[in-house]
């Protein structure tokens, strides 16, 4: 933690395309973190709200802040006066390889309060979670792929 910031951040790289990494990730039909469940209200673009739903706690109300389609999104859910904010990149290294990138900041006047859920929440499985939706994504596009043939 840097005064009042904390920040995490993981990239990994994935044998899909940049178009199909952003179509992937940007279908929140894909958000796959059980327990948690998700819903959005609306399209996939800037000021719309979403809701993540953890048997047994509150709802967590956030709301996507930027979309630049096909290259970056962020979404920030604010907090006791801090922000939490999940910013995800998308950089074509090739025609069918992407590296995607997530990077998580908290910030704000209280954000040490919230710092070692953060970090024990985010910062163990950051990697791990990454690694898992590159796999997913793949294997997604390989049946895309595999449909398309037919």
């Amino acid at each position: 933690m840097n005064g009042n910031t904390l920040h995490l951040e993981h990239s990994v790289e994935v044998e899909v395309s940049r178009e199909f990494a952003w179509m992937y990730r940007t279908d929140i039909a894909n958000w796959n973190d059980p327990p948690a469940s998700f819903a959005l209200e609306g399209a996939f673009v800037a000021g719309s709200r979403g809701t993540t739903l953890i048997p047994g706690q509150v709802p967590l109300h956030w709301r996507i802040r930027e979309v630049r389609p096909g290259k970056s999104f962020i979404l920030e859910l604010q907090l006791d006066k801090a922000m939490l904010t999940f910013e995800w990149l998308f950089d074509a290294l090739t025609d069918q390889r992407t590296r995607m990138t997530q990077k998580i900041v908290l910030s704000g006047d209280n954000a040490a309060a919230f710092a070692e859920q953060v970090e024990t929440g985010f910062g163990s499985t950051l990697a791990e979670g990454m690694k898992r939706i590159a796999t997913e994504m793949a294997d997604a596009a390989s049946r895309h792929t595999t449909k398309g043939a037919i």
